[in-house]
């Protein structure tokens, strides 16, 4: 399908709306709310592509209770609560929480009816701790169907692109990634899913439409929204500084090719601009010197524009040492890191430091994983370099770095920058590698001894239901541990990266910023990576940095038109 060419943008300048929102990630959602409730919107985007990070993420998002989901009465969003209490302690406020999981329901439903969009449970996609009081193993993610991107007309150009693309037309969800992976394990189940996928995308190609998922999809779906309900929005349009009346806010300066305007906002303002991701200043002061600059997968215009504007008017920040970490394949120079989905999880592989020995459970949960490895910079004890160990065996059944399928070589470019080593035995990796012999060698038999026995005593690998989601079901009695025994043997270096920062604004569960003192800034909302992570420390489940973005953009939405949230 031949590209479009960028229409001409909006022009900025001096106007009044009742509702402004500057982000147009899950922003989109604060916007469709105000509109469906008579309030003009209006959405400004630093860059000149809509949908922020959430066009470059999976597209899940976690939202108990929902009418997608089999079980979506007040019983259910109970037992999320405890579960939401369970892991997230005293990280974040409770009525924070609270007031996501009452909200939850209501956005759902918002969003079916103000936008194409309709989405389906990722039945199995386990909370990433369902071992906790009111944790689930067959989950509570929820993702959108294959979206056609056509219905956005001359605006398609607009949409922001992902992180990565199909090599043919197909529109792969998270739940089919799941089966496709496994191809050469469970062929039927893959390729069943592979057809269905290639038909739709191909088969649509040529009757005119463009099926996109994950948050391309959930992008161009909240976009179609936001496009069939005529809410302005103006790109390449950055925020200067909020503008006061009093101690209310009342709009913002903003500016378009130098030159500033002002928007008044009648009913408030909402900050929906995405973390500091790369701020790497900011990130070296509050996170750690080691990060690598340009390492985040976040949209490139996440620089804490929205965090320094609030903090300007006395805004308190909260949680900035946290980001929803991941760790992914290191680049190579000049590139972006490559994402890691199940590779961690499958058996056949381990992970191993500077050492040569293991230090984690590989297949926990990103945040979590990134979380212990900055544990052990602050006790000075750092991870120096991170590899995935595998063998042929694991090369040959499983999907790489999202696009290099089984048995296909990894790129030669990996091996020339020293970013992968290929060896006969566990000591020639370990000289490669520049690590002791005899520590990766032991880490080579213990993994063996450990998917004998089916259990992990070091780490508790393949414990948690969360693990065995993205495991191998062929491998007993473990699904996640195999032993590292037909060479060649390989190893790949990992780098720390991330999906946006999630520490920020002080917002309350009215998603209004607070002061330092605790006072509230009328007319001032934070939402999403702008605002301190409504579950603190931790991620409860797939999808939940897209799920607060979206309800706390409907609540901010309807606190600012003064109804009560139903």
């Amino acid at each position: 399908m031949a590209k479009k060419p960028m229409p001409p943008r909006a022009a900025a300048r001096d106007t009044t709306v009742d509702f402004l929102v500057v982000g147009s990630g899950t922003g989109m959602s604060a916007a469709l709310a105000a509109h469906e409730l008579g309030l003009s919107a209006l959405i400004v985007e630093k860059t000149a592509f809509v949908g922020g990070s959430t066009a470059r993420s999976g597209g899940a998002f976690w939202i108990p209770g929902s009418s997608i989901l089999p079980d979506n009465g007040p019983a259910a969003i109970a037992e999320a609560e405890t579960y939401v209490r369970a892991v997230v302690s005293d990280s974040a406020p409770a009525e924070r929480g609270r007031a996501f999981l009452d909200a939850g329901p209501a956005t759902v439903g918002m969003l079916e009816r103000t936008t194409p969009m309709r989405f389906f449970w990722a039945e199995g996609y386990s909370d990433y701790h369902p071992e906790e009081p009111g944790g689930r193993a067959e989950g509570r993610t929820c993702e959108c169907r294959p979206f056609d991107a056509s219905v956005l007309g001359a605006e398609r150009p607009r949409l922001r692109g992902g992180v990565m693309e199909a090599p043919v037309p197909m529109p792969v969800t998270g739940a089919d990634y799941k089966w496709m992976n496994l191809i050469a394990r469970k062929p039927a189940r893959a390729l069943s899913r592979i057809l269905r996928r290639a038909a739709q995308g191909i088969g649509g190609m040529l009757i005119g439409r463009e099926y996109l998922a994950g948050g391309q999809a959930l992008a161009a779906g909240l976009f179609a929204g936001v496009l069939r309900a005529g809410i302005p929005v103006w790109t390449e349009t950055s925020l200067v500084r909020l503008v006061q009346d009093g101690d209310r806010v009342t709009g913002a300066v903003l500016s378009q090719d130098g030159k500033e305007v002002t928007v008044t906002a009648r009913r408030g303002v909402v900050l929906a601009a995405g973390g500091f991701d790369h701020d790497m200043a900011a990130r070296h002061k509050f996170q750690s010197q080691r990060l690598a600059d340009a390492a985040s997968l976040g949209a490139e215009g996440n620089t804490g524009d929205a965090i320094t504007a609030a903090q300007e008017l006395g805004a308190g920040i909260a949680l900035m040492d946290q980001a929803w970490w991941f760790p992914a394949f290191a680049p190579l120079p000049g590139a972006a890191p490559l994402v890691m989905l199940a590779e961690r999880s499958l058996p056949g592989s381990f992970v191993v430091d500077q050492t040569g020995r293991r230090f984690i459970n590989e297949a926990t949960d990103y945040m979590s994983f990134g979380q212990a490895m900055l544990a052990r910079e602050q006790e000075g004890d750092p991870v120096e370099q991170m590899w995935l160990i595998f063998d042929q065996r694991y090369r040959n059944n499983y999907i790489m770095a999202g696009a290099i399928f089984p048995r296909q070589p990894l790129p030669k470019a990996w091996f020339e920058a020293g970013l992968a080593h290929r060896a006969d035995n566990p000591a020639e990796l370990a000289r490669a590698m520049g690590v002791p012999e005899d520590a990766l060698a032991e880490s080579f038999r213990s993994i063996a001894q450990y998917a004998e026995w089916g259990t992990d005593p070091e780490f508790s690998r393949g414990e948690s239901a969360y693990d065995r989601y993205y495991g191998d079901p062929t491998v007993a009695p473990n699904p996640n541990l195999a032993p590292l025994d037909k060479a060649p043997f390989y190893a790949v270096r990992m780098i720390l990266s991330d999906l946006g920062t999630c520490g920020g604004v002080v917002a309350d569960a009215d998603a209004r910023v607070l002061r330092e003192d605790g006072g509230v800034i009328e007319g001032l909302y934070a939402i999403g990576n702008t605002a301190a992570n409504a579950f603190g420390a931790t991620y409860p489940g797939a999808g939940a940095t897209i799920g607060q973005g979206l309800v706390y953009g409907y609540v901010a939405a309807r606190h600012a038109a003064g109804a009560e949230l139903r």
